[in-house]
């Protein structure tokens, strides 16, 4: 069966949220709105799905609100350096309350469903501030002051809102935003936003917002109009989006969750350095070094595209960029993955490696070209395609004769770790990837999806072969 690494709260999770907005942080991106007037500030609801991307140990604020530029009233909540989410509202530039949770939120595979419920008039100060993580209250807090009883926050003034920043501070959000919603006026439970899975009762899954009474400011972002991201779908004033364009516009959302790069495994060696973005669709890497897909697969096919955005020969030696796929514990060089043969790569030299040994291939490939990738763990083959053509006369579709097949590949059961990853990066230099998953991060031309329909690929996926999403692995891809 697949297996999924990291943990994902929401694999088995079905239903209908369409579209997500990638947030990348190294774009300065944003949502803001000014409010006409004010609403209750003393009542409100906040509700956001978020996936995360960047873990760069500093802060990044998802939603807050000010009244005035120098940042000095305000409230907000955000993801703190230590990646705990951090609640805290200021008057005069003295900070009245705040709360930091004990835990920390750290799997960007995963979506997470953030609940922040407000309602200062509750005589108990434990029910005046609330927050659910995947439906469920958290209780741990390492910081936790409470409002006092009829506290008026800034958030439902006529104030700037921002989704994805603050007010004055520009500590951006790296993430994937899904269904986001401000409710003025009323205090809500995670039952008005999600629902526990009957089959799977500790995974939370959305539930349509849709007919909720927004209020007074409320707003609803369900991100399905790429010409218009900060569309309120509720009818209110749009948001106006600041960095953010229609290729932001994602698929990859809590009930379809797609695969990524994973920024909490590298092979990176001492002195190496290498770079996550674009939702972590993208990566920079500098020298001998390869990352994973945060799915792993052990049976099934599966198809994706790489696209080479940028490398650096200084050395003059082989251009030895590199993907396909590979165990879960490799060394260095995706190549050179261990023993058994768990890693089997496509060179830019048009070259094929596993463990070290080069064969001649296919054709040689640069910046722009599109690799495809696909995976046949029925029959254990493996097959390479550039620009749409399949390398060797390979024939994907060829089942067990395996016809152009790059490499009859070692049964995932047989390697350390009992399944592969797709997986990208340079053997020397530098090299700079965006993988497609069929969520891709750069402007398709044609688009076709895979046989269940999912996915946005720039070329045909080869019949029979699924995109790497939970939609697939909980379906007919395992």
């Amino acid at each position: 069966m697949p297996l999924i690494f990291p943990s994902n709260t929401l694999s088995a999770a079905v239903g209908g949220v369409a579209n997500s907005c990638r947030f990348n942080r190294a774009d300065s991106p944003d949502l803001q709105k000014t409010n006409a007037s004010s609403g209750d500030r003393k009542t409100w609801t906040f509700s956001a799905w978020i996936k995360r991307s960047n873990l760069t140990g500093v802060t990044m604020n998802f939603f807050s609100g000010g009244t005035d530029g120098d940042n000095s009233n305000y409230t907000r909540i955000q993801f703190s350096t230590g990646d705990n989410i951090y609640i805290a509202h200021v008057d005069s530039s003295s900070t009245t309350t705040e709360k930091q949770t004990s835990a920390a939120f750290r799997d960007p595979g995963a979506w997470y469903h953030v609940l922040w419920v407000l309602d200062t008039t509750q005589g108990s100060a434990a029910d005046r501030e609330k927050l659910y993580v995947n439906g469920t209250e958290v209780t741990s807090f390492s910081t936790n002051t409470t409002p006092a009883q009829d506290y008026e926050t800034t958030m439902n003034e006529d104030v700037e809102m921002f989704v994805g920043n603050q007010l004055g501070t520009w500590e951006f959000m790296g993430c994937y935003f899904a269904e986001v919603c401000f409710i003025g006026g009323s205090a809500l439970t995670p039952s008005s936003f999600g629902e526990f899975s009957e089959d799977s009762p500790t995974i939370f899954k959305p539930i349509d917002v849709s007919e909720l009474t927004f209020g007074t400011n409320g707003f609803y972002l369900d991100f399905e109009d790429s010409t218009n991201l900060g569309n309120d779908a509720n009818g209110g004033t749009d948001f106006t989006a600041t960095n953010l364009d229609a290729t932001d516009q994602c698929t990859d959302s809590p009930t379809n969750n797609f695969a990524t790069l994973n920024p909490l495994q590298s092979a990176a060696g001492g002195g190496i350095t290498y770079t996550f973005s674009d939702g972590n669709t993208t990566l920079g890497c500098d020298g001998s070094v390869g990352n994973n897909s945060t799915l792993g697969v052990a049976s099934g096919k599966w198809y994706c595209e790489g696209k080479l955005i940028a490398y650096t020969n200084s050395g003059g030696g082989p251009d030895v960029y590199q993907i396909g796929i590979r165990s879960l514990n490799p060394g260095t060089n995706l190549g050179l993955s261990g023993s058994g043969g768990e890693g089997y790569v496509y060179q830019g030299t048009g070259d094929k490696d596993s463990e070290g040994t080069d064969a001649s291939y296919g054709d040689t490939y640069t910046t722009d070209d599109i690799i495809g990738v696909a995976v046949d763990l029925d029959n254990l083959k493996l097959y390479f395609s550039k620009n749409g053509v399949w390398q060797d006369s390979g024939d994907p579709e060829s089942g067990a004769t395996g016809t152009g097949a790059a490499y009859t590949i070692t049964a995932p059961a047989s390697t350390s770790e009992g399944f592969y990853f797709v997986a990208c990066g340079h053997q020397d230099n530098y090299a700079k990837w965006s993988l497609n998953f069929g969520n891709p991060p750069y402007s398709i031309t044609s688009g076709n999806a895979d046989g269940n329909g999912y996915g946005n690929f720039e070329y045909a996926v080869p019949s029979g072969y699924l995109a790497l999403c939970t939609k697939n692995l909980g379906s007919d891809g395992g």
